[in-house]
């Protein structure tokens, strides 16, 4: 079960986390004062426009991390409604209907005050991107980079995969993390088989358990937390590979292919 309506204040903005499909997660950023919105993979038009009307919000602008259904599904509906313009990655123009600016790594993207910054993240698809915005330290991964985990590799590599992580993790520490879906208590679960004496991660899976018996979401989280607790962040970090070893992993090898493992086993996990 998904959380219920949910949503934090910025500077002036709303970020509100809006519940969709079997775990999705919508995002929906507001300006108060000027009575605008943006939104982040909307999947489902209706969980988006019954927020609008809730708000009293006019959506102005329509942003994508990549091409799959559950994230771009309600992408038509809004723009016929609101005649919001879709922002998307270029190198997946052809897949997303309606794209009205294809955008690529290091390109900017502006709502009101806000200045967000494109980061090519491909791995789960070949050309998913995230978005940074520094002015709510808050950066939107999509299906890229999960708590305590990461996206499959349905059409890109683990190299490709490992350097788009190491983007993000390159972000300030106090950048908060909205990723795409409630994956956190099964990704949890993978991350303390593998290093179940870290206090860190112990801490986030005690905070974990707590938000979800009430049906809350578990996030947005700190890139500081996951920096300690997230595996694939850690790759190549030599205390984290003598527990890989441990548990069986290659670790005479480059951090991309380590990576390439870990997230082979992590499909395998609980399959």
């Amino acid at each position: 079960m998904l959380a219920p309506f949910w949503h934090a204040k910025y500077m002036g903005f709303s970020i509100d986390l809006l519940p969709a499909s079997a775990d999705n997660y919508i995002y929906l950023i507001s300006d108060v004062a000027l009575g605008l919105a943006m939104v982040i993979d909307p999947g489902d038009a209706d969980v988006v426009r019954r927020a609008l009307q809730k708000k009293d919000l006019h959506l102005a602008l329509i942003l994508n991390t990549h091409h799959h259904t559950d994230h771009t599904g309600g992408n038509a509906k809004l723009q016929h409604d609101y005649g919001a313009p879709i922002i998307g990655p270029a190198k997946e123009a052809h897949r997303i209907e309606g794209l009205s600016r294809g955008v690529d790594d290091g390109d900017r993207v502006t709502f009101s005050d806000l200045h967000g910054q494109v980061i090519e993240t491909p791995g789960h698809t070949s050309g998913c991107i995230s978005y940074y915005f520094p002015e709510l330290k808050a950066l939107f991964s999509g299906d890229s980079l999960f708590s305590l985990g990461c996206g499959r590799l349905f059409e890109g590599t683990a190299a490709q995969m490992w350097a788009s992580l190491i983007k993000l993790r390159a972000l300030p520490n106090d950048t908060q993390l909205y990723c795409g879906h409630e994956y956190t208590e099964r990704n949890a679960a993978f991350a303390m088989m593998l290093d179940k004496n870290n206090e860190a991660l112990k801490a986030r899976v005690a905070e974990i358990t707590k938000l979800r018996k009430k049906s809350l979401p578990t996030l947005p989280v700190s890139m500081a937390t996951e920096k300690e607790t997230n595996p694939f962040l850690r790759v190549d970090d030599l205390g984290f590979q003598k527990m890989l070893e441990k548990n069986g992993f290659p670790t005479d090898t480059d951090p991309a292919a380590i990576f390439g493992a870990l997230r082979a086993a992590k499909d395998r996990f609980g399959a």
